[in-house]
């Protein structure tokens, strides 16, 4: 019988991967997966690396390689029957996960293990994956007593099917609104791209007018432009009543994740789930997390509250009123006015700018500045997309036609190091965001079999083609693009002999460095002279533009910084206090908690609590750890400044990166990692430096 979700395919056969298969398919790898975790929990002496941890890690590969492509599918490629058989499975798969840590037997093995382990001659990334193993299995509850591990492993599969209702309400309800506007006087101010892509919408689905939806490319050219204040309004006030109401509400989703989060995290021995999830993070308990951006905020605050008060001045100035005492912004305003300063003060228009960054000029602008500093050569691949493939079927297949793969090559040598798919629209059966995955970690431990090639993928939601023009982004969007591909070269470029140290599992705090840093390259005109070039005549953006650019990269950056922070601490202040926020409503408690965080307005904002998917979309996800984004960001910001030192495109700098971080893994302490490539601690002013906050 055919298998196809359990094929070891390098180049996977994604027309095979159809939903019917989906539950026979996982049966059989959880099946496997059982047989092989009890087959390491009956072992007997002598205890090797090979015969434990090596085994375990070889026994869940399957079952691993398998769930990816079902979730990937489901992130992507969305339908009912996939949705019908994704959840079916997903509380098995869940349940069987978190039941490896609470087996008795495996866990003393690999305990056993661990105290022999000394005499065995084994290299220092194996002795710390062995740490690294027994701290996971503790953090997840391996010590516990019977009762008490059978209790946890009820708890990841209540969170895993909660946190998936929650994601799944999340897209529904995104894609359940939708605003038909005939008139075009009501579409006043909206920039010609915005208009035709609207157009496009509306033709796409057989409509006469314009079609807007909540999606990002949709969404926010109407917040930030249309001068109908009644339009922002009512897509502001859809936007936000994502996961608040009807089939599609979270209200009720949400304490209940954070209740059961809090019951594990105590269950381990934890006060509250956010010192669970730090304790072996660079910041090493939830509070000192809290901490790091109090820190920050308390200095840009008052630059912060200054921005809002000149924002509330420039409106009052446009409409002719009196600025003394400038009447409060609504929240459906703040866009539309901050954008309108921001021309006014740096006569920047960022329409401008899409002509030079059509996307496929920026990605192969990317790729070479990969390959001048990182050493880094890719290839793209022609694809195809068959409903039956064939033996005769080559090329690599993809889900979507819009969807590109490509192979990565190390530059000097040509080897494989690996390949990747990219898939850069929006869709109705495609969740919302941007993000990086992985399918393949290769093998690069030499001693067990030739070197392999790693596998992954970028995701997003940018602006699509209309018409006959291709696809001209905005710098915004430029600026998803760089970080999503940051995060794949970790994947890509892992040299780390333990498959499960390698690429992107790093700890959580060092995960975002190599992510944030690609932004940089957006800002120097060195790079973007390589990304970008107008669609039409090929020229690259001219110098007054540009230097309007950058005259206006730190506009309102007070108020950008104090938003993330505001997102890191509104998650942090839920994990801490729960369940005493409990006792009243949770966008009341968020609101108190985040009452210096918040410019003032008629309106008062609900939270966005029920339709942050980074907090609630998986058990754990980036709760209690989303301060990880700002805390990364200081990191960036003082890493760059070695290439700003030594040249942004010095391709000795840019291999120094690679070999001491981004091949390095987990491989070894993230500290030691960072000091070895810039030789010193990192300078925590140096986010607030770059953003013009401090001098």
């Amino acid at each position: 019988m055919l298998h196809p979700f359990l094929q070891n395919d390098f180049h996977i056969k994604w027309a095979t991967l159809t939903p019917e298969h989906i539950e026979t398919d996982i049966g059989k790898a959880l099946d496997q997966a059982r047989s092989a975790v009890d087959a390491v929990a009956a072992q007997q002496p002598p205890l090797t690396y090979t015969n434990t941890i090596a085994a375990l890690d070889e026994g869940l590969e399957t079952l691993n390689r398998a769930w990816a492509l079902v979730s990937h599918l489901d992130s992507v490629n969305n339908s009912p029957e996939l949705r019908a058989a994704h959840n079916a499975m997903l509380p098995k798969v869940s349940e069987f996960f978190a039941s490896i840590p609470l087996n008795e037997a495996l866990w003393e093995t690999l305990k056993a293990y661990g105290i022999e382990s000394g005499g065995e001659d084994l290299s220092p990334t194996k002795r710390r994956y062995i740490e690294e193993t027994l701290a996971d299995f503790r953090e997840a509850g391996a010590d516990l007593p019977p009762e008490q591990k059978k209790r946890a492993g009820e708890i990841q599969s209540q969170l895993a099917e909660l946190t998936q209702k929650y994601s799944e309400n999340c897209l529904d309800g995104t894609n359940a609104w939708e605003k038909i506007v005939t008139d075009e006087r009501q579409l006043s101010g909206l920039p010609k791209s915005a208009l035709d892509a609207a157009r496009q919408g509306a033709e796409q689905k057989g409509t006469e007018g314009w079609r807007f939806t909540l999606q990002a490319p949709s969404y926010i050219p109407v917040m930030t432009y249309a001068d109908s204040d009644a339009l922002r309004k009512e897509v502001w006030s859809a936007y936000a009543a994502i996961g608040r109401s009807g089939e599609h509400d979270n209200r009720q989703l949400v304490p209940q994740i954070l209740d059961l989060r809090h019951e594990f995290a105590q269950l381990v021995g934890q006060e509250n789930f956010a010192n669970h999830v730090t304790e072996r993070r660079m910041a090493a308990s939830g509070q000192a997390a809290l901490e790091f951006g109090d820190e920050i905020f308390q200095k840009v605050r008052a630059q912060f509250e200054k921005e809002a008060e000149q924002l509330r001045r420039y409106k009052a100035a446009e409409e002719g009123l009196p600025i003394d005492h400038p009447s409060l912004l609504e929240p459906w305003e703040v866009g539309y006015w901050a954008e309108k300063q921001r021309k006014a003060s740096y006569a920047f228009d960022e329409e401008a700018l899409r002509p030079y960054f059509p996307i496929d000029r920026v990605i192969s602008g990317m790729y070479e500045i990969a390959q001048q500093i990182f050493g880094l050569r890719i290839e793209e691949r022609d694809t195809s997309k068959v409903e039956v493939p064939t033996a005769a079927t080559r090329e690599p297949q993809v889900w979507h036609e819009e969807v590109k793969f490509y192979d990565l090559f190390d530059f000097e040598t040509d080897e494989h190091l690996g390949s990747f798919y990219a898939d850069w629209h929006p869709r109705e059966s495609k969740r919302g965001g941007a993000w990086m995955n992985y399918f393949i970690t290769g093998n690069r431990d030499p001693s067990v079999g030739e070197r392999s090639p790693h596998l992954g993928l970028i995701c997003g939601n940018l602006t699509p083609a209309v018409g006959d023009q291709p696809a001209l982004l905005t710098h915004r969007e430029v600026e998803t693009i760089f970080p999503e591909f940051g995060h794949l070269l970790p994947h890509l470029c892992g040299h780390v002999e333990v498959q499960s140290l390698n690429g992107v599992n790093v700890p959580w705090d060092f995960v975002e460095l190599p992510s944030q840093i690609m932004e940089n390259w957006c800002w120097e005109r060195e790079s973007l002279d390589c990304i970008a070039r107008h669609h039409e005549t090929g020229e690259t953006i001219p110098q007054a533009l540009f230097d309007k650019l950058i005259a206006a990269r730190n506009y309102m950056k007070a108020s950008a910084n104090v938003r993330q922070l505001a997102f890191g601490k509104m998650d942090l202040e839920l994990h801490i206090h729960w369940p005493d926020s409990a006792q009243e409503d949770l966008d009341a408690f968020v609101e108190n908690a985040l009452q210096d965080y918040s410019a003032e307005y008629k309106t008062q904002a609900k939270s966005n609590v029920f339709n942050f998917s980074h907090l609630f979309s998986s058990p754990t996800g980036y709760a209690a750890g989303y301060y990880s984004y700002k805390w990364a960001e200081v990191l960036d910001a003082d890493a760059f400044t070695r290439f700003q030192e030594e040249g942004i495109l010095n391709a000795e700098t840019g291999r120094d990166f690679r070999t001491k971080i981004l091949a390095k893994g987990n491989s070894e302490d993230p500290e030691k990692l960072y000091k070895d490539f810039m030789h010193r601690a990192p300078d925590p002013d140096a986010l607030l430096h770059r953003d013009g906050l401090i001098p």
